[in-house]
C-alpha cells in the first residue's frame, strides 16, 4: 500500500476531488482520521481476540480433564497475546498514517517505534508466561522434586531480558542490533561483576540437579545459615526454606556447594529413623549381683534365656580354672549393669515400634565427670516426627523407670535437694 494513495484517499472523501494536501492542519487531519481508524481497528481485534476466542478456549477447558490446560489458562498469556494483536498491527501500519514527505512524518516515526518497542516488551512477556506455564505444570510431576528446573528457567529469562534490552536499545538509537551484538565481547567483564551471583547459582544449580543434591521438599539443616527444615523452592541465586519454626530462610545456593549442609533425605526414603541417646549412669551403683537379686533378675521374662546362656557360660569357665564362685576378684560373676544391658537389649528386640533389619545395639561409652553413658543406637520403624519422638519417649521413660530394680541410678550433678539431704544425713 503507498502512503500517499492513502492519505489522498481520506482528503478526497472529507475535502473533495479538487482539494490539494498541502498545509500541515491538513495533514494533521488527514492523518488523525487514518489513526483514529487504526485505533478502533486495534480495539475490535483486542476484542475479539480477548473476549470472543479466549471465552471459546475457556468453555473448552472446562469440558476437559486435563490440567495443564487449566495452568496455561489461569496465566496472563493471553492477556499478552490479546495486547500483541493491536500492536503489531500499529507497528506494521503506522507508516502509513502520515507521509514521510509530510511535515509531520516525525510523528509516525514515533507512533512505529513506541510500536516496536511494545512488541518486544509484550513478546518477552508471552514468553515468560509460558515459561511459567511449563515449571507449573512441571511441578505436578513426581520427578520435579529430584531435578527442580526453575533456576534454569531464570536463566532463559535473564537472557531474554538482556536480548530484548538490546533490541528496545537498537530501535531508540536506529541501528542494527548485531551492531550492540559486537559491543558485548567489552562488556563482558563488567557482565560478570553485576551477574556475579546469578552465574555462580547457575553453576551450582545444575550441580545440584545432576547431582541431586538437594530437592524440593527435602528436610535439610544448615547451621551456618539458621536453617533447619524442609526446602520450598530452588531457584537460581537462592534456597528456600522455611524452618520447623515456620520461619522462612533463604540459603545463596552457591553455598550449598561450597559450604556442607546435611540433607535428611535418605531417612526419609528409608521408612526408619534412628535412635541415639546414652543413659548416664551413677558408677557407684554398679556392683555384683548377689543371690537374692539374681532370684529377683529370674522373674524378668526378658532375662530368662540371657541368665540361663550366661549363668553357664560363667560356670564352665570358673569350673575350667578351679575359681570358687565367691571369689569375686578372681572368679566371673553377674554384675548389675550387664544384666541391665541385657535386659535393655532384649526389651528393644520386642518392641514392635523397632525395625528388625537394621543395627540394634546397647552399649558403653567412655565414663567422664558425667558417669557412665550406656548408649542406645537402633532406628525406629516409623520415621514420622510426631511418632518418632513418642516412641523414644516411651522407650526412655521405661528405662528409667526401671532402673531402680536393678540396683542402678541415673546421674546428676548435685542440686539443691540433693545438698539438703546430704546435710541431713551428716
Amino acid at each position: 500500500m503507498n502512503v500517499g494513495i492513502l492519505q489522498d484517499w481520506v482528503s478526497h472523501l472529507f475535502f473533495g476531488e479538487s482539494y490539494y494536501l498541502g498545509g500541515i492542519w491538513e495533514q494533521l487531519l488527514v492523518s488523525g482520521v487514518i489513526f483514529l481508524a487504526l485505533i478502533v481497528l486495534s480495539a475490535v481485534l483486542y476484542y475479539l481476540i480477548r473476549k470472543v476466542i479466549l471465552g471459546v478456549f475457556t468453555k473448552m477447558v472446562k469440558l476437559t480433564k486435563n490440567n495443564w490446560d487449566d495452568a496455561l489458562l489461569s496465566s496472563r498469556l493471553f492477556k499478552w497475546l490479546a495486547m500483541l494483536a493491536p500492536v503489531t498491527l500499529f507497528w506494521h501500519l503506522s507508516p502509513y498514517i502520515f507521509d514521510k514527505s509530510s511535515k509531520v512524518s516525525g510523528v509516525g516515526s514515533t507512533i512505529h517505534m513506541v510500536s516496536e518497542i511494545l512488541l518486544v516488551v509484550l513478546i518477552l512477556l508471552a514468553i515468560n508466561s509460558v515459561l511459567n506455564v511449563i515449571e507449573r505444570i512441571y511441578q505436578h510431576y513426581e520427578v520435579s522434586r529430584e531435578l527442580p528446573i526453575k533456576s534454569f528457567f531464570q536463566v532463559i529469562k535473564i537472557i531474554l531480558a538482556l536480548v530484548g534490552i538490546i533490541f528496545i536499545i537498537s530501535t531508540i538509537i536506529g541501528k542494527s542490533p548485531l551492531y550492540l551484538f559486537s559491543g558485548l565481547g567489552a562488556m563482558t567483564a563488567i557482565l560478570m561483576l553485576v551477574f556475579k551471583d546469578s552465574i555462580l547459582g547457575f553453576v551450582a544449580g545444575i550441580q545440584l540437579s545432576a547431582n541431586k543434591l538437594v530437592a524440593q521438599g527435602d528436610w535439610i539443616e544448615m547451621p551456618k545459615f539458621g536453617a533447619d527444615g524442609e526446602v520450598m523452592e530452588v531457584a537460581l541465586t537462592t534456597v528456600k526454606v522455611k524452618n520447623w519454626d515456620k520461619t522462612i530462610t533463604t540459603i545463596p545456593t552457591y553455598s550449598l556447594i561450597s559450604d556442607s549442609f546435611k540433607n535428611w533425605r535418605g531417612m526419609s526414603q528409608s521408612g526408619v529413623r534412628r535412635i541415639k541417646r546414652s543413659l548416664f549412669l551413677d558408677m557407684g551403683t554398679v556392683k555384683f549381683l548377689d543371690d537374692v537379686m539374681v532370684e529377683k533378675m529370674r522373674e524378668i521374662s526378658l532375662l530368662e534365656d540371657y541368665l540361663k546362656e550366661k549363668e553357664e557360660d560363667i560356670r564352665q569357665w570358673n569350673d575350667e580354672r578351679g575359681v570358687c564362685a565367691d571369689d569375686l576378684i578372681n572368679a566371673r560373676a553377674l554384675t548389675n549393669i550387664g544384666t541391665f544391658r541385657a535386659y535393655v537389649q532384649e526389651y528393644l528386640k520386642s518392641n514392635p515400634k523397632i525395625s528388625k533389619n537394621d543395627t540394634l545395639l546397647v552399649r558403653q561409652l567412655q565414663p567422664s565427670e558425667h558417669g557412665l553413658p550406656v548408649e542406645i543406637y537402633v532406628f525406629t520403624n516409623d520415621n514420622n516426627w510426631i511418632e518418632y519422638e513418642k516412641i523414644q519417649s516411651d522407650i526412655f521413660d521405661h528405662f528409667l523407670a526401671v532402673l531402680g530394680e536393678f540396683g542402678l541410678r541415673v546421674f546428676q550433678s548435685p542440686s539443691g535437694s540433693d545438698m539438703t539431704a546430704f546435710v541431713t544425713k551428716k
